[in-house]
């Protein structure tokens, strides 16, 4: 004769439904937020060109010294400057027989990052004034620790209660306790992209005089959009239907 085994003692595994003595209520929480850029980034291009590769080379070290050396003045403004990418370039005559070549070309690609918007502007079009420089940007964004994306989750757990509660209320009842939250897709997040501001490329092909610089820029900076969404559950007191 055998024995049925008993059960196991402890808590039951949670399901994913609800019962008659546990009614669920499932709502997304979402929240959007506008608000002002915190940081912006402008991409900065030096060339050289040069019949050897000696003086492409010294003028690419030249140029790119002098780059370096004027986004420095502007000191705490600056968060961060880093050089991407370095090239020397062989450029091989178009006609004739044979490897021959006819200049070479030099690129050196740097990123600065600024907090102080006020002198963006002149550094873009300060930079803008050297020769054979090119400036991109700025792309304006937020600070992956910045208090608008923590805000914006706050606002999304605020608006998933109250759907829930409202769910509850049109019942006759309320809620009993919070089962789960989530983020949605977090077994398989994807960032939301944010739009960058845009800024037309400039590239300067020959150093301005002294008197004859240009004006700064008047640059405006781009709001940007930060989301929130999430999935929770509830358990709410069985209703009277």
């Amino acid at each position: 004769m055998t024995t049925a085994p008993t059960p196991a003692s402890g808590p039951r595994p949670a399901v994913p439904y609800g019962t008659p003595e546990a009614p669920r209520i499932a709502v997304r929480g979402e929240a959007h937020l506008e608000v002002d850029p915190e940081i912006a980034r402008i991409g900065i291009t030096v060339t050289a060109r040069g019949k050897d590769r000696r003086s492409a080379l010294d003028d690419l070290t030249r140029r790119n010294a002098a780059v370096v050396d004027l986004v420095k003045t502007y000191g705490t403004a600056v968060e961060r400057l880093e050089t991407g990418a370095f090239s020397i370039t062989p450029e091989l005559t178009r006609h004739g027989r044979g490897e021959r070549v006819r200049t070479y070309q030099g690129t050196v690609h740097l990123t600065a990052e600024l907090s102080d918007f006020t002198a963006l502007g002149e550094l873009t079009t300060r930079l803008a004034d050297l020769e054979l420089t090119r400036v991109d940007g700025p792309w304006w964004a937020l600070r992956p620790q910045s208090p608008a994306h923590r805000e914006a989750r706050r606002q999304a757990v605020h608006e998933a209660v109250q759907r829930a509660r409202e769910y509850a209320e049109a019942l006759g009842t309320t809620l009993a306790a919070l089962v789960e939250i989530a983020d949605i897709g977090a077994e398989n997040a994807q960032p939301y992209p944010s739009a960058p501001g845009r800024m037309r490329a400039m590239a300067g092909y020959g150093a301005a005089a002294p008197d004859e610089s240009a004006a700064p820029l008047d640059l405006e900076p781009q709001r940007q959009h930060v989301y929130a969404q999430l999935n929770a559950r509830f358990t709410m007191t069985p209703p009277r239907l």
